[in-house]
């Protein structure tokens, strides 16, 4: 019970503290039992008289008392300051070892090993969650060259048919001209698309080293220089663009850029759906710039809600324009990276729904 409380009692201490207590402590209790070693000699030599063994025992047993002061001082330094704290340090080294890090490690004490022990669990924490992001890029790689080798596999099939189509009847003179250039045509379509891929898995490589520069911006500014761009994209599309706001005039920090690849692929994928008309609907809640692209066409498919932000999805067969299903993973990406998420659904009224939400540091003007 002792050893209990005082064990208690020294976590309030730091190190030095800790030490220099002992230290008085030990000082005290060896002056103490020095004291009862010289009465105990002075006993003996008026016992004895002047002995020749009396000194040297005397000088022996002091000798013995501070040795043992010393030996029961770092003993329990040890048993009260570091014992407990290197044993949680020594486990949590070897779970790491073991690629465990599924684990929390805490010491309820205010001195040094308890910050070195919040400093391990901190650096713990980090590596943590360093690893799970790793391995969930590692798992999203996979799924996205998944997806390419997959896609890859009708036009490589194509291309190969209608090589050995042409070996075989083209010497022969057993295919027309018209249907040769009918098969070159489907080639070179296909070789397109296999030239579009590569530069779409090349621009997916570059999204995840985009930076995040956030700088103040005009909320006005900002929506204004979106609404100009989507005017323009709505206009050669023949498709009208009309938009609405619910926020007060503020400054917010964002990454401009960002912003607008997040806003110009959501409304490049509403102008592609819509049948005549695109709504874009800014809002400010919180900590978050809402940005809701809504569409008058058919909506998402069942398919397409689950799939839609998956890169190459375009819920439709491929064609040679530029639409290469990258739209919306783009969204997804760098919504992620500006602190914020994407939402896909169908509007109430039909048609499609995107909603960006994207991390701000709001600054009232």
């Amino acid at each position: 019970m002792a050893k209990h409380m005082n064990g208690r009692l020294f976590k309030r201490f730091t190190l030095r503290q800790s030490f220099i207590l002992l230290s008085v402590a030990t000082v005290i209790a060896v002056l103490a039992v020095v004291t009862l070693e010289f009465a105990w000699a002075e006993k003996l030599r008026q016992r004895f008289g002047e002995s020749d063994w009396i000194l040297p025992s005397l000088v022996a047993m002091v000798m013995i008392t501070v040795a043992a002061g010393i030996v029961t001082m770092a003993f329990l330094f040890y048993r009260w300051k570091l014992k407990r704290p290197l044993e949680l340090l020594r486990q949590a080294s070897e779970k790491i070892s073991a690629n465990d890090l599924d684990f929390r490690i805490s010491y309820d004490s205010r001195d040094e090993m308890g910050e070195l022990i919040e400093a391990f669990e901190n650096m713990r924490s980090t590596l943590e969650k360093n690893v799970r992001t790793l391995w969930r890029s590692v798992e999203e790689r996979k799924k996205l060259n998944a997806i390419f080798a997959h896609d890859l596999r009708t036009p490589l099939s194509v291309l190969k048919g209608n090589t050995e189509l042409l070996a075989a009847y083209l010497p022969e003179k057993k295919l027309s001209e018209e249907k040769a250039l009918e098969l070159i045509q489907t080639m070179n379509l296909h070789i397109v698309r296999l030239e579009s891929y590569a530069e779409a898995m090349n621009s997916i490589q570059k999204l995840e080293d985009v930076p995040v520069r956030r700088q103040l911006m005009d909320i006005i500014t900002l929506t204004t220089l979106l609404n100009d761009s989507a005017k323009q994209m709505a206009r050669q599309s023949g498709k009208t663009f009309v938009a609405s706001m619910e926020y007060d005039h503020v400054q917010i920090n964002v990454d401009p850029y960002i912003v607008m690849q997040i806003f110009e692929n959501m409304v490049a994928n509403g102008i592609r759906y819509a049948a005549s008309q695109v709504n874009v609907h800014y809002d400010i809640q919180k900590s978050f710039m809402i940005i809701n692209v809504t569409d008058d066409g058919q909506g998402f498919s069942k398919d397409a809600l689950g799939k839609a932000v998956l890169p190459f999805y375009r819920g439709e067969v491929w064609d040679a324009s530029e639409h290469r299903g990258l739209g919306l993973y783009v969204c997804n990406v760098f919504c992620d990276k500006h602190d914020g998420s994407l939402q896909i659904e169908n509007g109430p009224q039909g048609g499609g729904s995107v909603t960006a939400s994207i991390g701000i540091k709001l600054i009232n003007s």
